[in-house]
Formats: C-alpha cells, structure tokens, sequence
C-alpha cells in the first residue's frame, strides 16, 4: 500500500526526531563519559571569557564552561603558558571537555544575571544594563572556577559603520577547505607559524584609524575550541581588538553537524536587527561561501551595506581549495563589490569608494 504524500511526511519528520533524539543521547552520554574521564585525570575546572559587545542599553555576554587539563610541570607547554608566549601545538586547544548545561552568573553594570551554558558548554546571552559608550568588563562566575572578565565594547547610537570579517585564508591564511592541511594547521601547527594574510592588519588600522568608534567582529565557522588561540593572533598580528563569533561542532536539533552558511547568515540577519541605523563593511575570500552568504544579505539590507570587500585566492590557493566560487554578476547590486589578493587592493577600493 502506498502511502498519501502527507503520510509520507509526517512518517519521514518522526523518523528524523527518532534518529536525533537518538543522536543526542549518544553525544550526551559520549560527553558525560569525558567528563568522568577528565575528572578522574584531575582535569580543573575554567571559565573562558571571551569578548562581547553591545549597545547603551543592553550587551552580549560570550563565554565557555569546560574542564581543562593542567600542563605537566616542566613541559614545553608549561613553560609556554608561564612565560606568556602560548607557543604549543594546536591539539591542545581541543583536550577540553565542555561542561554542559551549568550555571553561570554573569555581572556587568551594577546588574546580575544567571544563566545556563548549552550543551557545548557556551555562555551567549544578552543582559539587559544601562552603559555608556566605550569599553567595559563582565565578570562570569561558574560554580568551582575562579570569575574571569570578558571585555566588552558598548557601541554608540552615533555610530553609522561597523566593520564584519571573516578570518580563515581572509585576514589569516590557513588553506582551510584543504582537508589534510586543515587537519595538520588546526591539531599539529604550532599557532606562531600562522600567517597573516599580507596587507590586511593595515586595512583594518586605516580603517579603525578613520573609524574610530566602527566596531569590529570576526565571524568565522571556526570551533569556540579555538577562540584563545585565534584572540593571540589577533593582538600579535596588529588586527584591531573586536568580538569573535565562532560556532560549535556537534549536532543540532535538525542535522547532524552544525552549518557554518547558516552561522553565518543568522549572525549577520541578527547585527541587523541589533544595529538597525548601522551600515557595515563585510570582509571575505571567494574560496567558500562568503560571497554567496554575503550577497544574499545585500540583497535583503541593501541600505546597510557600506561595501564587500573579497580577497582573491591565488592560483595554487584555488587549486587546492577546489576552485574558486562563482563571484556572479553584481553590477546589478546597489551594493560596491571590491576584489583584490590582498590588502592593499582592498585598500584602494575602498579609496575609489571614498571609503578611506
């Protein structure tokens, strides 16, 4: 008997919440069993701060809860984390083990506010406090960790621009689509022997230099996994200070493993609605899916889109990443598209925009 169109659905939709729900026991239970195992090696408790931003009226709040392994005294790392140099190897950053669902009170402003880490073990939440303009500290207190700050940028109604970048082979090149060398730069590289892409640090100064208050957020499909990491290249290669949003590997309620686009869109949809007098600079490669992701937001805010900037990936980059995507045409768009490999191209585009 052949099932009606409608039955066929319905059948297909409890199908998939069967095999989910089972998913998420096994990924439950998988991560309660590393929490059992990095507790019974002495793993310590830690909340990781990471930097927010906001409005005069309300902030962001990013932070982490996982249990994290202490370096064996007298070991490279150790010596590294002592001497403030974090000279190790990339697998480190991905031995800690989230502590899912616990509470976190977060204090900003005179005001307090409790709330849960999700599954992965993240704190993103908004606290509703009245700031003025500039930076401020957020104190997370977990139970059984020391409280540390998170840094957070309060942006001014005033501001009219903001600045958007992607970070994998955009301000930092590393060959991510390469599915071997992604693994090798991700878990085994260590973090000094990452590139910044040449000219970038220098777009972004000229930028914050003739935008001061802009703020500044790197959107990336990254791990929080890498957060720390990715903050030190940040400061040591000169980028202007600004607020990461990362993603978490692991299943969702609908897929088995989380969309970097779909980050990505929801992000960019959500600046939107925070910042609706703000128009940004979006920065990316045509290597992934930037420019699809980026045109699909121009075409739905068009009026708060200063102008996209792509870096080009070269010849052998496009090789290896499998191509180039497929820029299209934009000359329809009322929105200025700048392409260049680097960033002094970027640079005079933004210049012939009188953007700079």
């Amino acid at each position: 008997m052949e099932l009606a169109p409608q039955d066929s659905q319905q059948q297909r939709l409890v199908t998939g919440t069967k095999v989910f729900r089972a998913a998420h026991w096994v990924s439950d239970t998988f991560n309660g069993l590393r929490l059992k195992t990095a507790r019974r090696w002495h793993f310590a408790p830690q909340t990781i701060a990471y930097q927010g931003y906001g409005s005069t009226s309300w902030v962001r709040v990013l932070g982490r809860v996982v249990l994290t392994s202490k370096p064996t005294p007298g070991s490279a790392a150790e010596r590294a984390a002592r001497n403030g140099t974090q000279n190790v190897r990339g697998w480190r950053a991905f031995t800690s083990v989230p502590i899912q669902y616990t509470e976190v009170e977060v204090e900003i402003g005179g005001v307090t506010a409790r709330v849960h880490a999700d599954r992965g073990g993240l704190v993103d939440t908004v606290v509703q406090v009245s700031l003025t303009p500039g930076w401020h500290m957020a104190v997370l207190r977990a139970e059984g960790t020391e409280p540390v700050e998170a840094r957070i940028f309060v942006i001014s109604p005033d501001t009219r621009l903001g600045i958007v970048s992607d970070i994998d082979d955009t301000i930092m090149v590393t060959a991510l689509p390469r599915p071997f060398l992604a693994l090798w730069n991700t878990f085994v590289l260590n973090e000094r022997a990452r590139m910044a892409t040449p000219g970038m640090a220098v777009l972004m100064d000229r930028l914050k230099v003739e935008y001061p208050e802009a703020p500044v957020i790197y959107l990336s499909t990254g791990p929080w996994n890498a957060a720390p990491t990715l903050a030190r290249f940040i400061a040591r290669n000169l980028y202007p200070s600004g607020a990461l949003l990362l993603t978490d590997w692991g299943l969702t309620h609908d897929r088995w493993f989380r969309s970097g686009q779909e980050h990505k869109r929801r992000n960019l949809d959500l600046l939107a609605q925070e910042f609706p007098n703000m128009r940004w600079l979006l920065f990316g490669d045509n290597g992934q899916h930037d420019e699809e992701i980026y045109s699909g937001f121009a075409q739905e805010h068009p009026d708060r889109v200063a102008a996209i900037g792509i870096r080009q990936l070269s010849v052998s980059e496009a090789v290896l990443a499998g191509g180039h995507s497929d820029t299209g045409d934009h000359s329809e768009s009322s929105v200025p598209w700048i392409y260049a490999p680097d960033g002094a191209g970027l640079v005079k585009g933004l210049q012939d925009l009188s953007l700079l």
